[in-house]
Parts: C-alpha cells; structure tokens; sequence
C-alpha cells in the first residue's frame, strides 16, 4: 500500500481496501510484533549454523545447537524459516 500511497489519495485506498483511516494509521505506526522480531533473530542463527557446522545438520540437529545457543524453536519452524532464508 506504500507505493500505491504515492500515486492515489489515502480516502480512495482505504475505501477500495474496505479499511478505515484510522485502522490504516495504526498499522503504520504499529511495532513488529513480538514473534516477528524472534524470527528476524532466529533467521540470522540459521544463517550462521551452516557456516560453523559445514553444512551438515539437518532440522533436528540445528534444532539441538540453536537451543545451545538460547533459541527454542520447534523443527517446524526452522523448516519455514530455512526455505525463507
């Protein structure tokens, strides 16, 4: 909606999108939420696993080192976030 904001007036999106201006503001100004700022870290120490490991551990062990290193996150997870990465 950002780059649609540059070309079209706020009143026309948010009646297109069926989303009040005030629902539309307090999005904008909302923090990331406390699940998406783990995940940014969590990214990064799967990032950096492959480095230290050689590139050998699969979802279970990398689930192992990561919680070694402070984070819990189930296998599932480290799936999605490895494919995202």
């Amino acid at each position: 909606m950002r780059t649609l904001r540059l070309q079209y007036p706020l009143r026309v999106l948010c009646r297109v999108l069926e989303v009040s201006r005030s629902g539309y503001n307090a999005w904008r100004t909302r923090r990331t939420s406390q699940r998406t700022q783990e995940n940014a870290r969590l990214e990064v120490a799967i990032q950096a696993a492959p480095v230290r490991t050689r590139q050998t551990h699969g979802p279970e062990r990398l689930q192992a080192e990561l919680r070694e290193d402070g984070f819990l996150a189930g296998i599932g997870r480290i799936k999605r976030l490895r494919k995202k990465v």
